[in-house]
């Protein structure tokens, strides 16, 4: 793991402030200073010290869910300025993982975790994301189609961020949909997948011609939002848990 990730990831620094103090040689690995962001570092082996206090990586670890308001970015701080959600969430998750994203114009379950090892294993599983979608115009059969048989785009640009650098994109079927409402002026649905990156859902639809106006990640996995209110957080409950330490003992046997 680079440098600067290892103390973001294990600390309350954001990713540039780690940068800055590797570059300022307030990091130490191994007793030696180190002024190079990207050197590399393993967990469980190498000892970090930023301004002479060791960075600890815990054995246990804690995941919150946050129900993330439209207008917020997932990352510890914005060089514009604009609100992240280490502004809404309580000081003590400062150093909380994200597990992937939400873009800035969408909403819904996030989780978060204190390991950075659990965070990856989730964030690269396949386990299945539930979102609610409302988009405008009709569901098409070509959609439907999409859906159930997943499609390769050479340009994919239309939906994803101006500065990504991603233009073609594979979209797997997705492990199913249920259409709400489907009118000429919008239509609404739920849809199952087990990726979600990269605006993928707007990206597809876009595709199509059709934007996305709403976007709700409403489950992950065995764990869902139930009643827990826009901007605010709460702990897994046992039975979360305990599916999510089953899901990683799996992973364990599979390494």
């Amino acid at each position: 793991m680079r440098l600067n990730k290892y103390i973001a990831h294990h600390s309350s620094y954001s990713r540039r402030e780690a940068d800055k103090a590797i570059i300022d040689g307030y990091v130490r690995v191994n007793s030696e200073i180190q002024d190079n962001p990207a050197t590399q570092v393993q967990e469980g082996v190498d000892i970090v010290y930023v301004s002479g206090k060791q960075i600890r990586v815990k054995d246990k670890y804690t995941v919150i869910i946050y129900n993330k308001p439209k207008g917020e970015l997932v990352t510890k701080s914005d060089p514009k300025g604009r609100k992240t959600i280490y502004d809404s969430l309580d000081k003590k998750f400062r150093h909380f993982i994200p597990v992937g994203r939400l873009d800035f114009a969408s909403e819904g379950l996030l989780l978060l975790c204190d390991a950075s090892k659990v965070a990856t294993a989730l964030m690269n599983s396949d386990l299945e994301r539930i979102y609610k979608i409302k988009i405008k115009g009709e569901i098409t059969s070509d959609m439907e189609e999409a859906m159930l048989k997943g499609m390769v785009l050479e340009d994919a640009t239309a939906g994803g961020h101006s500065h990504s650098k991603i233009t073609s994109m594979e979209f797997k079927p997705f492990l199913g949909y249920k259409i709400q409402k489907n009118t000429p002026n919008y239509s609404i649905l739920k849809v199952a997948i087990n990726e979600g990156k990269n605006r993928e859902l707007r990206r597809f639809f876009a595709s199509f011609g059709a934007e996305v106006v709403d976007l709700k990640r409403i489950s992950f996995a065995e764990i869902g939002l139930n009643n827990l209110p826009t901007g605010k957080s709460r702990f897994l409950s046992r039975s979360e848990y305990n599916a999510l330490h089953k899901f990683l003992k799996t992973e364990a046997k599979n390494t």
